[in-house]
């Protein structure tokens, strides 16, 4: 059904000095939210299946099943529209590097950082379209996104690397490479699922056969990089 105003404004309205007014502000929150989670889900979508030139708010309005109107009320422009996607699918690359600090095990930290990534691009393969299109043409949207926020974080992760090198926990690898590696075989199971799915004679990976994968790409990666555990 469309709306011809906000969900949030045409439900919520409070006098701030009413006794009802916090638990109004609370719901108004959560519808703010809630509009914005699903704008944010059929931008994805579009900007994945056209681009960022391709796509329009006209057309992410209609996915939403909205009046254009209502994208402009949270989203000012599609370029706003458009980062927000970029740095809501960072934030969720960046929670999944919270192995790195959450064991010194550099088996159990790359081994889950591994898997989170996998899990992701099994539940997010249309923002990892969106990065992978946007990175290949330049990145001319996003500079500032990977310089002030996607290095600091890789620095971070290359630090507590170069530690487990030096203990002797780890190869003598680069630490940037390994990241790389890392990056590019969990997100080609979402770049290019077409390809898997071509290769391997299905329509798509059961959740059995993707946690397989699962597996097997963590033991390729902990092998080649000769992760141990502490004694």
């Amino acid at each position: 059904m469309r709306h011809d105003k906000p969900v949030e404004a045409a439900e919520v309205s409070a006098n701030d000095n009413d006794e009802t007014a916090a638990p109004l502000r609370r719901r108004k929150a959560h519808i703010r939210e809630s509009n914005e989670a699903h704008l944010l889900a059929c931008a994805e979508a579009v900007f994945a299946e056209r681009g960022f030139e391709g796509a329009s708010t006209a057309m992410i309005a209609e996915r939403a099943g909205l009046p254009k109107a209502n994208v402009h009320y949270y989203f000012p422009t599609k370029l706003a529209l458009y980062r927000r996607v970029l740095e809501d699918l960072f934030e969720d690359w960046h929670r999944a590097a919270n192995t790195f600090e959450a064991s010194d095990d550099p088996v159990e930290a790359i081994g889950g950082y591994v898997r989170a990534k996998m899990e992701l691009s099994r539940r997010r393969p249309l923002g990892s379209k969106v990065w992978a299109n946007e990175i290949i043409h330049g990145a001319e949207h996003m500079h500032d996104i990977l310089e002030q926020r996607v290095k600091p974080w890789l620095d971070t992760r290359v630090t507590v690397i170069d530690d487990w090198i030096a203990r002797g926990l780890l190869a003598h690898v680069d630490a940037p490479t390994l990241m790389y590696m890392i990056w590019a075989t969990t997100q080609h199971y979402a770049d290019f699922d077409a390809q898997i799915r071509a290769l391997g004679g299905k329509r798509a990976l059961s959740q059995k056969a993707f946690d397989a994968a699962t597996e097997q790409v963590v033991q390729l990666v902990i092998r080649a990089c000769g992760a141990k555990s502490p004694a």
